[in-house]
């Protein structure tokens, strides 16, 4: 799962890591939620690889209400390509999500052994992003004229996710599928409709990419941000 991340690089940070030849300007954020407007990097249909601002939570192009959105912000990649929520765009409109890092929580026993969660930042070791692998849709209200008015449409996303690897397996199950660097073309080529293809490029980073540590709380709160959020805690629990 993946319902908290970082956006803490600069809009040329992109521009040079994919190529882009345009890119929508975005604010730094330490505390992406669900339904927040985050950069996505897409390939139009000319070829170009861009980036624009979607709202996170998929909205289907089918759908008759937006509000779905709220419950597509991450996309299993077992059978996703056989879900009607996700197998157009997974044939056709394929994402990247870059991401500075991301939040998950570990169930811990806390005071009298009552359980709480402790949140950990998950972040990669010597790369300013993770490219979080992704699906995006362009949505609009059933029953508007002028499919050439681009103003009409919504673009939402979501995060692909998988199970976890050694690293996130002792804090969580689940985590956000990684494309290398060398896969990153391949998964943005909307001339490649075969699903089949994709398990390959989906494979994750290697052993020692990525790095983690405990967090304070606080970043459970959705309001909070700032780049204290991503510090470590100190052996006696404070940030």
């Amino acid at each position: 799962m993946c319902g908290r991340y970082v956006i803490a690089y600069d809009p040329q940070t992109l521009v040079s890591g994919f190529s882009l030849t345009r890119i929508q300007p975005f604010d730094r954020r330490w505390n992406v939620a669900p339904q927040s407007a985050v950069p996505v990097v897409y390939q139009t249909k000319e070829g170009e690889r861009v980036a624009e601002t979607m709202r996170w939570g998929l909205v289907p192009h089918w759908a008759k209400d937006p509000a779905i959105g709220a419950k597509l912000n991450n996309a299993r990649s077992e059978g996703m390509a056989d879900k009607p929520s996700f197998r157009q765009a997974v044939r056709r409109r394929r994402c990247i999500l870059p991401a500075s890092g991301f939040y998950e929580w570990q169930p811990v026993a806390g005071p009298a052994g009552k359980p709480v969660k402790q949140p950990y930042y998950i972040s990669p070791v010597g790369a300013p992003f993770f490219a979080m692998a992704g699906l995006f849709e362009a949505w609009r209200p059933a029953g508007q004229a002028g499919e050439s008015d681009v103003a009409e449409w919504v673009l939402t996303c979501c995060v692909i996710t998988t199970a976890a690897n050694a690293l996130m397996a002792t804090i969580h199950d689940r985590m956000p599928v990684m494309l290398a660097p060398e896969h990153w073309a391949d998964w943005l080529d909307r001339g490649n409709t075969d699903p089949a293809t994709l398990p390959p490029l989906m494979q994750g980073l290697p052993d020692g990419a990525m790095q983690a540590w405990a967090v304070a709380r606080t970043v459970g709160r959705s309001s909070a941000e700032g780049p204290g959020l991503i510090e470590p805690l100190a052996a006696d629990g404070s940030a």
